[in-house]
C-alpha cells in the first residue's frame, strides 16, 4: 500500500490533478467536498461530414439560378397618411371656429282686427284674413258672445286689420319676435286713446303675440306688462268646431264678468 504522500508524488508526476479512488484508501486524507461535485457536460456541435461530391452540388446549385415559385399577389392596403389624418382635424377646427349662422325662422302669418265693445277691447283673429261681414258666421257667434257678456253686440271696428308678415320683401326683421312687439305696441297705442277694462284676446295669434302665451292659457286672465288685464279665449272658428268649448268659456265669462260691468256702473 502506498501512503498519501508517495501517492500524491506518483499523481503529480502523472500530471494528475484530481482524481477520485474507486474504493476507499487506506491512510488517505479525507476527500473535499466540492471535489465531488459533477462537471457540466459540454456538448459540441459537430457538423455532419459533407462529402465532397455533395459540397460540390450544392454549390453549383447556388451559382445556378433557380426560378422561383410564383408568389402570392400582395393586396396593398392604403394607410392614412399624416396629411390625411390632419385634414379632418383641420375641417373640425375651423367648422368650431366658424360663426355658427342663426337659424332663420320663417315670420309667422295671421290677421288681427281690433274692435271696441264698451269698455272692453277685443282683439280678434280674422278666420279667413278679410275684415268681419254683417252675416259671418264668426261675426255672428261674436255678437252673440258680446250679448251674453252684457255688452253692446255692435262692436265698433278700430282702424285696418293688423295682417302679419308686414312685408312681402326685404330684409325686416318679421319673426315672432318682431310680430309680437308690432302687437303689443299697436294695442298700447289704442289704449294711449281710451283705456279699457279688460283686453280680449280672441284666438291663438291673438293670445301669443299680445299676451305672450300659448293655448293652454285660454280662458285664464293675463296681466300683461303695458297692457294690463286680459282674457284669453279660443278663436272663433274653432269654438264654431268644437261647440263643446263654450261651456268653459261662459265659466270663465261669469268670473270676470264683474270687471267691466261695475266700470260700467
Amino acid at each position: 500500500m502506498l501512503n498519501e504522500s508517495r501517492r500524491r508524488a506518483y499523481l503529480t508526476a502523472m500530471q494528475v490533478v484530481n482524481w477520485l479512488p474507486r474504493t476507499e484508501l487506506p491512510f488517505a486524507a479525507p476527500s473535499r467536498p466540492e471535489l465531488l461535485a459533477l462537471l457540466p457536460v459540454e456538448v459540441e456541435s459537430v457538423a455532419p461530414a459533407v462529402p465532397e461530391s455533395a459540397a460540390a452540388a450544392q454549390a453549383t446549385a447556388a451559382a445556378v439560378p433557380v426560378a422561383r415559385q410564383a408568389e402570392r399577389p400582395k393586396i396593398e392596403v392604403p394607410r392614412p397618411s399624416s396629411a390625411s389624418k390632419s385634414a379632418p382635424v383641420a375641417a373640425s377646427e375651423e367648422a368650431a371656429a366658424a360663426p355658427v349662422k342663426p337659424v332663420a325662422v320663417p315670420p309667422p302669418r295671421f290677421s288681427l282686427q281690433l274692435l271696441r265693445a264698451g269698455r272692453c277691447l277685443l282683439l280678434v283673429e280674422l278666420p279667413t284674413g278679410q275684415p268681419f261681414q254683417s252675416r259671418d258666421p264668426s261675426y255672428l257667434l261674436l255678437k252673440d258672445m258680446l250679448r251674453a257678456a252684457g255688452l253692446p253686440n255692435s262692436p265698433q271696428i278700430i282702424g285696418e286689420p293688423v295682417r302679419w308678415p308686414l312685408l312681402v320683401r326685404g330684409n325686416m326683421d318679421q319673426g315672432p319676435e318682431a310680430a309680437r312687439d308690432f302687437v303689443q305696441e299697436f294695442v298700447a297705442a289704442r289704449l294711449e286713446d281710451e283705456p279699457c277694462a279688460c283686453l280680449w284676446l280672441i284666438g291663438q295669434p291673438a293670445v301669443r303675440f299680445a299676451g305672450e302665451a300659448e293655448v293652454d292659457a285660454y280662458n285664464r286672465e293675463l296681466q300683461i306688462e303695458g297692457l294690463g288685464s286680459a282674457w284669453a279665449l279660443p278663436g272663433l272658428e274653432l269654438l264654431m268646431d268644437e261647440p263643446h268649448r263654450k261651456a268653459d268659456v261662459w265659466q270663465a265669462m261669469r268670473r270676470l264678468m264683474a270687471r267691466w260691468k261695475s266700470v260700467d256702473e
